[in-house]
């Protein structure tokens, strides 16, 4: 084919189908479609193939041109409600003999009627051959967008193959479309096809695929007073997982609510962001002021509130392999700080006397086609004793919030979709509210070529 031609997707069937679609049609880059069949039926005889446009069932008129060998005729099928095209073999057609055509939709974008020819052969052997010319108009002026394709007849039999190409224009180089469907933002960067999730769907690839992929968590929510910071969310980044089509559900997690101010509360886990068998773990919740409440293990675990006593602990990564731990809190009685969360790729810095810890960083992924910072820890707050300076620690890079730094101030939040823990609040005459954890995202990437 000229090199104007690019395939677009091949639909290969294992098993009999009804019917097969076309529904991610490039909206740009293309003038013209082709479709290149090579089909038979489940059901007896020759069987017609028949195209419907967005599911649109009105509009077709049709002119056929057809031979069997022995005779020719022309004629108008009468069929209003769908497109027909090529002629295809039947279940008692010769075995595994398949019959073949070509789909030609020139303007298929445009805004006046669309009109479309086709040329296909079927045989079964000697006996009986037919050779069907046909031109169809579809009298809509929509751009097509969705291509339905089944038969007069049966079901497509195992074995029938559906090629689509686009033609661009000569001299223009051509944009290929992404092979499946799903996200908030679907991009390439020319190497590339990227899908990315901010909130909960459907992957559904057309063709098998092999992808990387990047499934970070919800951010723990921080701890409210001198409390801990809230943990990240777990990060996992993986090469070469295959996907075949079918429909994939990606969960997005939401971030973990802070402690409420007014008394010493500890924040809440984030949740678990899913695609496929890739699970990553939410956030840990940072531990409470001066409460014996360890803090929340998860992807990376809560920095521990501080002021406690010995049971008041960090929470930690669990499962090992998407975080790191929180940081210890300041147990000292005049003023003291809570303990960072734990970042993607690095613990929690301790709380000290006089400042609360910072979050631990978080991991940079350029999935997305540039290199972001995901699921960074939150920082600590900090008591006074009193009054004076609040060194309220900062989040990690990667959406940590940042703790208060104001008296009985509020924790700042984790960044929405990157997965960071919640910063803490202060304390000096009341217990200022944790930030909550960020939510999560999920990116999926695959070869455009």
């Amino acid at each position: 084919m000229p090199n104007n031609y690019i395939l677009l997707e091949t639909i290969a069937l294992t098993q009999s189908a009804a019917s097969v679609t076309f529904d991610n049609l490039p909206t740009s880059g293309y003038t013209d479609l082709k479709i290149v069949v090579s089909a038979r039926s489940t059901a007896n005889g020759g069987q017609n193939m028949n195209l419907t446009f967005n599911s649109t069932t009105s509009g077709y008129s049709d002119r056929i041109l057809s031979g069997n060998g022995s005779a020719a005729s022309s004629f108008t099928s009468g069929n209003t409600s769908r497109g027909g095209s090529c002629v295809m073999p039947g279940a008692d057609f010769t075995a595994n003999t398949f019959g073949n055509g070509e789909i030609y939709i020139p303007n298929y974008r445009g805004s006046n009627a669309k009109s479309f020819s086709s040329d296909s052969v079927s045989e079964n052997n000697t006996t009986l051959s037919y050779n069907q010319m046909q031109a169809t108009l579809w009298n809509n002026s929509a751009a097509i967008t969705n291509i339905l394709i089944d038969l007069s007849g049966g079901s497509f039999a195992a074995g029938s193959t559906f090629s689509l190409y686009g033609v661009a224009a000569l001299g223009t180089t051509p944009v290929l479309a992404p092979k499946a469907t799903g996200g908030n933002i679907v991009s390439n960067d020319g190497t590339y096809w990227t899908h990315t999730f901010l909130t909960s769907g459907n992957f559904v690839p057309q063709v098998g695929l092999t992808c990387d992929v990047l499934v970070v968590a919800g951010g723990g929510g921080a701890g409210a007073g001198a409390g801990g910071g809230g943990g990240a969310g777990g990060f996992r980044a993986s090469t070469g997982n295959a996907v075949t089509t079918t429909t994939y559900p990606v969960t997005i997690g939401a971030g973990g609510a802070g402690g409420a101010s007014g008394a010493a509360n500890r924040g809440l886990v984030g949740s678990d962001s899913i695609f496929s068998s890739i699970t990553s773990t939410g956030g840990g919740f940072g531990g409470a002021h001066a409460q014996s409440i360890a803090a929340g293990n998860g992807g990376s675990g809560g920095g521990a509130g501080g002021g406690g006593n010995s049971n008041n602990t960090a929470g930690s990564a669990s499962p090992s392999g998407q975080g790191n731990n929180g940081g210890i809190a300041s147990n000292s009685s005049g003023a003291y700080g809570g303990g960072g969360g734990g970042g993607a790729s690095a613990v929690g810095a301790s709380g000290s006397s006089t400042v609360g810890g910072n979050g631990g960083n978080g991991s940079a992924n350029s999935y997305s086609g540039a290199s972001v910072t995901y699921a960074g820890g939150g920082g600590a707050g900090t008591y006074s004793g009193g009054g004076g300076t609040f060194g309220g620690g900062t989040g990690g890079t990667g959406g940590g919030g940042n703790a208060a730094t104001t008296t009985n101030g509020t924790g700042g939040n984790g960044t929405a979709n990157l997965g960071g823990g919640g910063g803490a609040g202060t304390y000096t005459s009341a217990y200022g509210a944790g930030g909550s954890g960020g939510s999560g995202i999920v990116i999926i990437r695959y070869p455009i070529a």
